[in-house]
């Protein structure tokens, strides 16, 4: 699609620095490790991950969501393309798809083993603001679009649908993942819907019951659906601990050449 990285990048710099204003402002706990090692580590990562998307984009082959959607389309391959439906209805059925489809991605990465020994590079961030939200593996980016993929090419998802479900889903995950502090009541209200900083936090925590809960990343309804909903860490959001058991009060996962080489260490 034209323009597509465009799109995407005016998206994400815009929610980027709104949240990283609104943290400074309305914090919802303090922070325990230095801002500046943490953010140039956790931003590496974004540029690495961009980097390795660009190239998928550019190889023979489509391997990127909306390459292969396009190919779809010309194919006339996919479930959606079967059925007759109003195109508002397709793209409202392609992300509640997509979006549940990342949830049980994100369930299985903390139940399959070699899965979590990636995914655990983004658990091993010992703070939690809008950074964390880009704190991910290459392996796992990469991994996650071919999952993402493969979901597009069966299902029939076309290039707007899922250049929305990005942009949103890359929305959700800075907001969630922000250290910012909504009023009690304001959080009730949103969590019924969208996954809200204090839902996800729990799912940060080094208490493994609490971190094996609040998979969603977006729609908050997968959670209750399926049970793994927990509403509240059990220490409260400002004396829980963050991060992996094994690295509280470390300074290690504040380095990117740690956390990158963290999936081959033991």
């Amino acid at each position: 699609m034209e323009h597509e990285a465009l799109y995407r990048l005016s998206v994400f710099a815009g929610v980027f620095l709104s949240l990283a204003l609104l943290e400074l402002v309305m914090p919802r706990r303090g922070l325990s490790a230095s801002k500046l090692k943490r953010w140039v580590t956790n931003i590496s990562f974004s540029g690495l991950n961009t980097l390795l998307i660009r190239l998928m984009a550019v190889s023979s082959v489509p391997l990127v969501a909306i390459g292969v959607a396009e190919y779809g389309a010309q194919a006339e391959f996919g479930l959606l393309r079967q059925f007759t439906l109003p195109y508002w209805l397709v793209v409202v059925i392609s992300l509640l798809v997509l979006d549940l489809a990342i949830y049980f991605q994100h369930f299985a990465s903390h139940k399959v083993p070699l899965l979590w020994r990636v995914h655990r590079v983004h658990h091993s961030d010992v703070d939690f603001d809008v950074t964390t939200a880009v704190r991910f593996h290459p392996i796992e980016i990469g991994l996650s679009m071919l999952y993402k993929c493969v979901l597009v090419l069966l299902l029939g998802i076309d290039g707007l649908s899922v250049l929305l479900f990005e942009i949103i889903l890359n929305g959700c995950a800075m907001f969630n993942h922000s250290n910012l502090k909504l009023p009690l009541w304001l959080d009730k209200i949103v969590r019924l819907v969208i996954v809200t900083p204090d839902m996800h936090r729990v799912h940060h925590s080094v208490i493994r019951r609490e971190t094996d809960s609040n998979y969603g990343f977006s729609l908050a309804v997968w959670d209750r659906i399926f049970r793994t909903y927990n509403e509240q860490p059990e220490a409260g959001h400002e004396e829980m601990s963050l991060g992996l058991p094994s690295t509280i009060d470390k300074a290690e996962p504040t380095r990117f050449n740690w956390s990158f080489l963290l999936p081959f260490s033991k």
